[in-house]
């Protein structure tokens, strides 16, 4: 028999399995015999493979061609030092490859840590005991507890079902949700109504089901359709970087060919102008930025999965810095989710929870009790925070009542309401005493078969024809209606989230849902109070000076959601506040003027109506955050530049669809994780314009060298250790710089501005460069003029006083690099503000950095392969103060740069 034809107590003995579920010894020897239920990755390319392919690239094509033209050129005229200059680039290939090669897989590793915090949990029965177990751990037989915006974590037969309604548009790719139920069919497999498959979503109701399929023999493993939680993708960011590389390389060949060219008009040889069309090739070909910046992109990921934001592509961190709006949900991001009632409304009375009598709210909380999916285990409440508080305090009141419940129309956020049917056993009934109390009568109530709802005031008080005072159903009229809103309102400007509760008699079954939810009898309001995170005040603030506009979208009353912005400083004065109705008959254009407003606030709205909110955003040019937690919040999430997900409320729907979770589900989360994307951007354009303004003093001495007729000040293979000496690890420890204090207090960036733009290429080229290169030539010309050097005369490669020359070039660029890497840990601020030990990664970087030059200037090996000699220690004392000056000249920058924002401020 197949699975789908089986009754429910068939699929439990075929699949070996009972109502309490599997014991965890069976369970444990199912996973032994079945393994991990999971899809196996299809094979990733060999990392053998990955490791080629870095001597492939652009720029490596190109060192290959400079190499290949240097030992040719040692082959025809040999004893110009071009073998050491082919072998010398050839090591460069190698040495980039690894570096590249390392931090890529540092960077991959790094992302699989990030997915490893994305576990995906189930509720399963073991033992007769509702549990929560890694989904991998799902084995045939466990009985699975599904409800809405649960991902189904195996193929599984249903057993129970409460208007259960899937999307299997994972699987089969179409979207129209899917009615289930767990009655058996004879049908086809795949068109079964009573088969919910892995991969698929819960989107509405709840229900119980058994798995038979695990891992690779469900339908999704069948198709082998790899589940990845966290993508690697070459983000925007990076393929500008790509970009931006092979045009500096491009135009380092075309300066190369046009200055060997000119050499031969000015009257130079063959072999002098080859070596100078190597040397400025090589000199402006960064070849450290592409993996640099790869690597910064993912430190900066791991720094906000500890900061609680775990981002699922590099692509999200560099779209965060450029946020300009933030759509936030109210309960549980900007408040803490910890439902307390507070306050109830009952026979015209408004009663403080501590002063609450048993016999005074008896019909209200039965219908708190019996309206409600929290369940009980071991002690611990599990479900909704709302359900969860009203459960405790219903129990707390009147203790524990049981009624069989027939049906269940769920709560959506259309209707904004629940309704429960129950058969309620004959209940106690009261009169009122000499003194005003109320005393239990022998005789009971009847029972018999009600309907019980609980929800929004604006949607569930209009279906309301009486209301219960004192015990008996009075016809509602404009007085009492009157009263019930009035009370509504007082509670709602206390901050409270409330809602409404009444029920109705139906003395017969009833299919449809308008003829149960009609003539109702009013019961009372009770109020919530979800305090604001104390957090969430200064995130505001922060948002305010970064530019950052907050929108609240609430699906609570106005006046609540007022007064909770009024108590985080969202809202100073009158704000614009649009409730659901008021949404529904505003055109885009009016919406548009709305969204204008400084201070916007949604209330009583959907998940749809947040998804208009985020359109009508992202057409007027704005960066839009948006955070969801239900199912129904997916299309927003989507179509936001940056969707949030709960990592704690949200469901498996919502987590699937956002760009990045919040683990500890707080607004001031999403602010931290903000300022960190505009810290990795900006670190970015740090080691750039690091990079950058080193290549200015290694293509100088070229420049003289061609022009005016000099020695040549420094060779290729020493352009070579100051790329692989300096802009290596201090570029990197820049990537990792901490937020610096002006990063919040300046307006996003333009989705569009470009990485290299002109001030910053102004600033490398212009500003930085040429400090470093009058050092550099300055070390050159002292030593030469020291050593009795007249201008015109060509010295020989091996002659000791060129080599200290070169020594003295090399040495000055190194030195400089020390001052300009400080100079470039901000584009603005002092680094007296910033701190100047707050980045020991620096320090580290320099460390090595002239380690490698005393073993470059002092080191026989050094010596050799670097074409260098020893220098006194007066040449280093001579050279340090141009550092000193390129720091104290870009401080000096700085200030005026600051000074004239504050002027314009």
């Amino acid at each position: 028999m197949k699975i789908q034809n089986l009754s429910r107590e068939e699929v439990l003995k075929s699949l070996v399995s009972s109502e309490q579920g599997l014991s965890e010894e069976n369970a444990r020897r199912r996973l032994q015999e079945y393994g991990l239920n999971e899809i196996k990755e299809v094979r990733k390319r060999p990392l053998y493979l990955k490791f080629l392919s870095q001597f492939t690239h652009f720029l490596a094509i190109l060192l290959w061609i400079a190499s290949a033209l240097s030992l040719l050129s040692e082959y025809l005229h040999p004893g110009e030092g071009m073998l050491t200059l082919g072998i010398a680039i050839i090591a460069v290939i190698f040495i980039n490859a690894i570096f590249t090669f390392i931090q890529e897989y540092r960077a991959e590793k790094a992302l699989k840590a990030l997915k490893r915090l994305l576990p995906f949990y189930v509720q399963v029965l073991r033992d007769g005991k509702e549990i929560e177990i890694h989904a991998i751990e799902v084995v045939p037989g466990d009985i699975i507890m599904l409800s809405e915006g649960d991902k189904i974590p195996a193929d599984s037969r249903l057993i129970e079902t409460v208007e259960l309604k899937v999307n299997n548009a994972p699987l089969t790719g179409e979207s129209e949700l899917m009615l289930r139920n767990h009655e058996p069919f004879q049908g086809e497999f795949i068109e079964s109504p009573n088969i919910v498959f892995a991969g698929t979503t819960v989107v509405s109701g709840s229900g119980k089901a058994i798995a038979f399929a695990t891992g690779m023999t469900t339908e999704f493993g069948r198709i082998a359709h790899l589940t990845s939680a966290v993508e690697a993708g070459l983000s925007p960011l990076q393929r500008e970087i790509v970009k931006a590389t092979r045009l500096v390389a491009t135009i380092a060949a075309v300066v190369g060919i046009f200055f060997f060219s000119l050499g031969f008009v000015i009257g130079r040889s063959f072999w002098d102008n080859f070596i100078f069309a190597i040397g400025i090739t090589v000199a402006l070909i960064p070849e450290g930025m592409l993996p640099t910046m790869t690597l910064s992109l993912a430190m900066g990921s791991q720094r906000m999965a500890r900061r609680k934001a775990l981002m699922k592509t590099l692509t999200s961190v560099e779209t965060l810095g450029a946020v300009t709006v933030i759509c936030t949900d109210k309960t549980g991001t900007l408040t803490q989710n910890k439902m307390a009632v507070t306050k109830i409304w009952s026979n015209n009375t408004i009663i403080d929870v501590q002063d609450l009598r048993k016999e005074n709210v008896f019909e209200l909380f039965k219908i708190v009790y019996l309206c409600n999916n929290t369940r009980v285990i071991d002690g611990q409440y599990k479900g909704d925070p709302t359900e969860v508080a009203l459960l405790k305090v219903a129990r707390e009141t009147i203790g524990d009542f049981s009624a069989d419940r027939i049906k269940e129309i769920p709560f959506d956020s259309e209707r904004k309401r629940m309704t429960t049917i129950n058969i309620i056993p004959p209940s106690p009934l009261y009169q009122r005493g000499a003194r005003g109390d109320l005393l239990p009568l022998e005789k009971e109530g009847k029972g018999g078969l009600y309907a019980f709802t609980k929800g929004a005031t604006e949607g569930l008080f209009p279906l309301c024809s009486h209301v219960l005072l004192n015990g008996g159903k009075v016809p509602l009229d404009e007085s009492l209606r009157r009263n019930t809103i009035e009370a509504y309102h007082s509670l709602m400007d206390m901050g409270l989230r409330v809602l409404s509760f009444a029920y109705k008699e139906i003395g017969e079954m009833h299919d449809m849902r308008s003829e149960i939810e009609t003539g109702m009898v009013f019961v009372g309001l009770i109020g919530l109070e979800d305090p604001p995170r104390p957090e969430v005040p200064e995130a505001i603030r922060k948002c305010s000076g970064a530019g950052i506009k907050v929108i609240m979208i609430t699906g609570d009353g106005s006046r609540t959601a007022v007064a909770i912005a009024r108590e985080i400083g969202l809202v100073i004065g009158t704000p614009v506040v649009i409730e659901g109705h008021e949404f529904d008959q505003m055109s885009d254009e009016e919406l548009r003027g709305k969204l204008s407003g400084e201070k916007v606030i949604f209330a009583r709205m959907t998940p749809k109506h947040k998804m208009r909110v985020v359109s009508i955003l992202k057409e007027e040019g704005e960066i839009v955050a948006v955070t969801g937690d239900g199912v129904n919040d997916a299309p927003a999430l989507k179509k936001a530049d940056i969707g949030i997900a709960m990592g704690i409320s949200g469901t498996d729907v919502a987590k699937e669809a956002s760009d990045m979770i919040l683990l500890d589900d707080n607004f001031a989360t999403i602010v931290n994780a903000v300022e960190e994307g505009r810290t990795v951007y900006e670190n970015i354009k740090k080691f750039i314009t690091y990079i950058f303004a080193s290549n200015i003093p290694e293509a100088v001495p070229y420049l003289t060298y061609i022009l005016f007729r000099i020695p040549l000040p420094l060779t290729v293979i020493q352009i070579l250790a100051v790329d692989l000496g300096t802009d290596m690890l201090p570029a990197l420890a820049l990537g990792a710089e901490r937020p610096t204090p002006g990063v919040m207090n300046q307006p996003p960036r333009k989705l569009q501005e470009r990485l290299l733009n002109f001030p910053l290429i102004v600033r490398s080229y212009l500003f930085l460069g040429p400090i470093e290169s009058i050092a550099c030539m300055f070390g050159f010309f002292y030593i030469l003029y020291h050593g009795g050097w007249i201008w015109g005369t060509m010295l020989p490669p091996h002659d000791i006083l060129y080599l200290q020359a070169t020594t003295a070039c090399l040495t000055a660029i190194i030195i400089t690099q020390v001052g300009n890497v400080f100079a470039c840990r901000s584009s603005r601020e002092s680094i007296l503000s910033i701190g100047l030990f707050s980045n020991k990664l620096i320090f580290g970087g320099i460390l090595v950095e002239i380690l490698l030059q005393l073993f470059i200037v002092y080191h026989p090996i050094g010596n050799k392969i670097f074409g260098t000699a020893p220098l006194s220690l007066n040449v280093w004392l001579i050279l340090i103060p141009f550092s000193i000056g390129l720091l104290g000249a870009e401080e000096l920058r700085k200030f005026y740069v600051r000074r004239k924002i504050m002027n314009h401020g």
